[in-house]
């Protein structure tokens, strides 16, 4: 799993850098967490049925990777910035979408791994 979160925190260091904020909204951490739903709901739909790995294989993959890519801890640091910039438009929009848009787009992982 270690190795795995490595390779994930530098996927989501360069990816982080290459998306800067757009308007004060964290555009960058957004994007990343929404692939790692994206990347987890199929991933793991995908490995339960279809691909043979192993446990040790797929918590790596898993946990490491897609938990070292994505970040919630940087999510919440930023909404609280937000809040006390006294953007609470831009909060709203941040936590909205990153929410109801994660759930969105590992509904839409799920679905394709399993329709191929």
């Amino acid at each position: 799993m270690g190795i795995g979160g490595f390779f994930g925190a530098l996927g989501r260091y360069f990816i982080g850098q290459l998306i800067p904020p757009l308007k004060g909204f964290p555009l960058g951490t957004c994007i990343i967490n929404l692939l790692g739903c994206f990347f987890l709901g199929w991933f793991l739909t995908v490995t339960a049925k279809r691909w043979k790995l192993s446990n040790e294989v797929r918590l790596g993959i898993s946990t490491g990777v897609a938990g070292g890519f994505t970040t919630f801890s940087t999510f919440c640091v930023e909404s609280v910035k937000l809040i006390e910039q006294q953007q609470i438009g831009m909060f709203l929009l941040y936590i909205g979408s990153s929410i109801i848009m994660g759930i969105a787009m590992c509904w839409v992982g799920i679905r394709i791994a399993r329709e191929n």
